[in-house]
């Protein structure tokens, strides 16, 4: 069971579906109104009607690594609801499939962008409004631990991220609490790539013998959202069905 969220206002990006929207659907079911972002509109408004409406729930689109619309975003939810108290940084994006050697590097760069430096800039938005207590929880991947085939630079975004968590826990502290969670290979359009023809064998490498589902890493964003997880920050939850116990990143 979650623990109650309300009263509490949440951010999530990357919300229009699969992980972003389960966390948005846990986080409003234990009681927080919440504010989703993603690109396109008309999906992020049929998450919206999901999620209650607008006594729950706005969306506002927009591209995650734009400060401009971080900032619109931030804006939007204080005026709807008040102060921003959760942020949950889902967005990632993984455009190219292939070696490091080959990489292009604008890629490389976009990716970074979204997957890091994006993250940074929505919690600086979020703290311009003035320090106070609160939860940043930041979507990362097993990929960050085990180097990930075909999707490296993905992963070392990723692992980028999980440190980047932890300065900012300790510089955050006492008043905001910073965590991450690492999921394996969850079911989700964003992953089809790594499953999609071949779940069941995929599946059989995991020790539980099933791939994640969305809800699988809602739940635990919600929890470290939780004041059940009051003296926990700067940690990564992993999720992973045990793989990696395997030796194996996906």
């Amino acid at each position: 069971m979650t623990a109650s969220l309300s009263g509490r206002v949440a951010l999530v990006t990357g919300a229009s579906r699969g992980i972003g929207l389960a966390v948005a659907t846990r986080l409003a079911g234990a009681g927080a109104r919440v504010c989703v972002t993603a690109r396109k509109p008309e999906p992020l408004a049929e998450a919206v009607s999901l999620l209650g409406g607008p006594s729950v729930a706005i969306g506002v689109a927009g591209r995650a690594d734009d400060p401009a619309h971080q900032a619109e975003a931030v804006a939007a939810a204080v005026e709807a609801f008040g102060p921003v108290d959760i942020l949950v940084n889902n967005t990632g994006i993984n455009p190219v499939f292939g070696p490091l050697i080959d990489m292009d590097l604008g890629a490389a760069r976009k990716i970074f962008e979204v997957n890091l430096l994006a993250a940074l800039g929505w919690v600086q938005a979020v703290y311009a409004g003035g320090p106070r207590p609160g939860v940043v929880v930041n979507v990362s991947s097993v990929g960050g631990r085990v180097p990930p085939p075909g999707i490296s630079f993905y992963g070392v975004t990723k692992a980028a991220l999980e440190h980047l968590t932890r300065c900012l826990a300790v510089e955050l502290a006492p008043h905001v609490r910073v965590n991450a969670v690492a999921p394996a290979v969850v079911k989700t359009k964003f992953a089809t790539l790594l499953y999609e023809g071949r779940e069941e064998e995929v599946a059989s490498t995991y020790p539980l013998a099933r791939l994640g589902i969305p809800d699988d890493v809602a739940a635990a964003v919600a929890f470290l959202a939780s004041d059940e997880a009051a003296w926990i920050t700067g940690q990564t939850l992993v999720i992973d069905g045990g793989v990696t116990l395997t030796g194996r990143g996906a």
